[in-house]
């Protein structure tokens, strides 16, 4: 199934931790109408910019797997409420650094500059260029365009600072 002319379903449900663990990563119908608005908003005009195919390195993830690699969640009253929008299929991340261009600084600076979009985070790296860039779009239309910066603290926590921010 085709979410765009250069995006199938399969590409953004693809999971090496969902296959070798055995997990279902299938999307509901409702999931599948997001990815297919994600992809005419923010995957297809990536795509369309560069002339060259954007690989997925993580897409759509089902709760199940969302809570095996541990992603977003929060725990309500005992219970994991994942709370990733790779979970409703409103999000990707892209890494372009094995291939030729763009790398991964370009790409997050053209949907910086060009595209609406809820988040766009520059996944830890360095100052010239992120290991990978995330992207999400709200498909109910409320963009916040929150661009932020993923680091280690010194514990090594995983924390977030507004890009060109101080901490």
């Amino acid at each position: 199934m085709k979410l765009s002319k250069n995006l199938s379903l399969s590409e953004m449900t693809k999971s090496q931790t969902a296959s070798r663990k055995g997990i279902d990563n299938s999307p509901t119908p409702e999931h599948i109408e997001n990815m297919k608005i994600f992809a005419e908003k923010i995957f297809q005009p990536i795509r369309d910019h560069f002339g060259v195919s954007i690989s997925i390195s993580s897409g759509y993830r089902s709760k199940s797997l969302n809570k095996a690699i541990g992603g977003a969640h929060k725990m309500v009253d005992g219970e994991y409420v994942a709370t990733s929008q790779h979970c409703k299929g409103e999000a990707i991340d892209i890494d372009r650094d094995y291939a030729n261009a763009p790398n991964n600084s370009q790409v997050f600076h053209y949907i910086k500059d060009n595209l609406d979009f809820d988040q766009l985070i520059w996944e830890f790296g360095n100052e010239e260029n992120p290991s990978w860039v995330h992207v999400s779009y709200d498909t109910d239309g409320s963009q916040r365009g929150h661009i932020l910066v993923a680091y280690k603290n010194k514990s090594g926590k995983t924390k977030y600072k507004v890009y060109g921010g101080e901490d």
